[in-house]
């Protein structure tokens, strides 16, 4: 009997630890960014089409590379509040990247700029920030291939691992870019 009840508490505490390994794993850094290439392929602009649903890497006026992209859940539109949902549109920089996001791997886009910080504070509210480019959440890459059939960020751009490992790879800081509506 003792026998018994040891293995059922020992198989009772297996989706415990199966719950706490992905907790873990979701919590925890994108893993080893890639190598950047060589200079002459790497981007001078990203483009993001938002009503295509699209992200293009170019090169002296010739894309290079192009991706399905998610949004947030209010996409249509200027950002104009924290909270809202929606991705700014207008001409910015990738001005820092971060190998310990929340999803496996980011680029921030240098949101708000001067005029977005003096329309939001002309009304009263707070523009938001922490704008990226990003992967699917850590732990959740599986759910890779679903990733653009759905506007599933706070806001952000998404696209999936695979695709943010290349994107990491092509567009180093200080590549501008347009974000059309």
């Amino acid at each position: 009997m003792r026998r018994v009840v040891r293995w059922t508490f020992v198989l009772a505490l297996i989706p415990l630890g199966v719950w706490g390994y992905t907790q873990v794993m979701i919590r925890t850094a994108s893993g080893i960014p890639p190598v950047m290439v060589a200079p002459d392929q790497r981007a001078d602009l990203i483009r993001v089409d938002k009503s295509d649903r699209r992200l293009e890497l170019l090169r002296e006026g010739q894309i290079i590379a192009t991706y399905p992209i998610a949004l947030g859940p209010d996409p249509v539109g200027h950002k104009a509040r924290e909270g809202d949902g929606r991705t700014p549109e207008g001409r910015y920089v990738i001005d820092w990247r971060n190998p310990e996001s929340v999803a496996h791997l980011s680029l921030h886009i240098s949101y708000p700029n001067t005029r977005d910080t003096a329309r939001a504070t002309a009304h009263g509210i707070a523009p938001g920030g922490n704008i990226m480019i990003h992967g699917i959440l850590n732990g959740w890459g599986f759910l890779g291939p679903l990733q653009a059939r759905f506007d599933w960020t706070n806001g952000c751009i998404g696209v999936n691992n695979t695709d943010m490992r290349d994107i990491w790879a092509r567009a180093p800081d200080g590549t501008p870019i347009e974000i059309e509506g």
